[in-house]
């Protein structure tokens, strides 16, 4: 009988055991790791974020691993190639590099989260992270865009007596105003852009220049290119310009900055990452702003930049993972997100509500709010060359060759011909 007994008891510990065990599995902790690098407050901003996530979701931790920007993508590479060593998520900049990497959200949202995210973030960011045109997977999220777009020293414009133009202006009405202001304030420089390929895709564009071919490779030569290419030159051989900074900077990229921060250039083409060491730098000397990028047969439009947030396939907890990433796009926690760093975000909702930026410096707000306005406007053309695998060959190419114009060591149809020999070569080698 006792002997009975016991293996009645036995036989009642494994059924409860195998009954508990998954039960008991759902319960356990589980924690989340986020590779992050920060440009300035925004981690810590993403972990209050953090906190607020788990104390609604009892059993998720996660746990932010902070390394410096320029680590970032080698140690990411070198984690999900050991597979096991790898984070759940990762902020990166490079989004191509880790395509095959990425945790498809989709199958662990509903049908009305997939509608969110199609419809608050463009097709292209979206495809920027996927691997091929039969790939509808989502898969991350952009934290913080930065748009190129110009600036102009608004105390100069007020000093001449120039109307600042509008909205709709285009980039020879910029020009001359810009050349008109300077000459009645005895300011050297009318205009500048930064030494960059990047920097002209904006302007080349709205000016008409196309450049992504269906198959994603890249042709330079159009009329929206020439003309753009032909209005760098001129700025020079009018001097208008400083020359030093795509003259006398090598084969680095050169910006402007210094000379905008010091009173002596009136309309300079950069982007919205200026405006911290603008607020910074220029302080009370002058009233400086943002304004909208110049039209043309192309549109209005920057170019899209910034940093992303993507799960990824080795995680052990994918479902975990699309909760953290589906609550850290929704509008007040990305507004929240944006504000309190004063970063661009890459949202259509908050692009047409807007963002309570926390500042109370009014030219940094008038200036966040300017680059914001922007984002609805960048064309799908500006997202394809951003996210473009080739991108950064057919930039580099664009600031040497466009050099050697200047400095007259090339015709523009030589550096054009020699920019479309190295897209055409590193399309080949993709």
């Amino acid at each position: 009988m006792k002997r009975t007994l016991l293996v009645l008891i036995l036989l009642v510990v494994l059924v409860l055991s195998a009954t508990l065990s998954p039960a008991m599995a759902q319960d356990e902790d589980v924690e989340l790791r986020m590779l992050w690098y920060n440009d300035g407050n925004e981690g810590d901003v993403m972990r209050d974020l953090l906190d607020d996530f788990e104390d609604a979701n009892p059993g998720i931790t996660v746990a932010i691993d902070v390394v410096a920007y320029g680590d970032i993508h080698n140690i990411l590479q070198a984690q999900v190639e050991a597979g096991d060593e790898a984070p759940d998520l990762a902020r990166v900049t490079d989004t191509a590099r880790f395509r095959e990497f990425y945790l498809d959200l989709v199958p662990y949202l509903t049908e009305d989260q997939i509608a969110y995210w199609e419809a608050n973030f463009s097709e292209a960011v979206l495809d920027s992270f996927r691997l091929g045109e039969d790939d509808n997977g989502v898969y991350g999220y952009p934290t913080n865009f930065t748009i190129t777009g110009p600036y102009i020293n608004a105390t100069l414009f007020e000093q001449a007596g120039v109307d600042v133009p509008g909205a709709e202006a285009t980039w020879d009405e910029w020009v001359a105003a810009a050349t008109e202001v300077s000459e009645a304030t005895g300011v050297p420089y009318a205009v500048a852009i930064d030494r960059s390929g990047h920097r002209v895709w904006g302007p080349s564009l709205s000016i008409g220049a196309t450049y992504v071919n269906e198959d994603g490779s890249f042709t330079v030569d159009s009329e929206g290119f020439r003309t753009t290419a032909e209005m760098i030159v001129g700025w020079h051989e009018d001097g208008i310009t400083p020359v030093e900074v795509w003259v006398g900077s090598g084969d680095q990229y050169a910006s402007a900055a210094a000379e905008f921060v010091n009173g002596q250039l009136v309309l300079y083409m950069s982007g919205s990452w200026q405006i911290g060491s603008f607020a910074n730098d220029i302080g009370d000397s002058f009233e400086w702003r943002a304004v909208p990028n110049p039209s043309g047969p192309g549109g209005s439009t920057g170019i899209p930049g910034g940093a992303v947030v993507a799960g990824l396939n080795t995680t052990e907890h994918p479902e975990e993972v699309a909760m953290l990433m589906d609550y850290l796009v929704q509008m007040d926690v990305l507004g929240e997100f944006s504000g309190r760093s004063l970063f661009i975000p890459g949202h259509a909702g908050l692009a047409e509500a807007g963002v309570d930026f926390d500042t109370d410096n009014e030219l940094v707000g008038a200036a966040l709010a300017t680059f914001l306005a922007e984002v609805p406007k960048l064309s799908d053309e500006a997202y394809a060359l951003q996210y473009s695998p080739i991108g950064f060959v057919l930039n580099t190419n664009i600031r040497d060759r466009l050099t050697q114009v200047i400095v007259g060591e090339l015709t523009l149809d030589e550096a054009i011909e020699r920019i479309q020999e190295a897209a055409d070569e590193a399309f080949a080698a993709q």
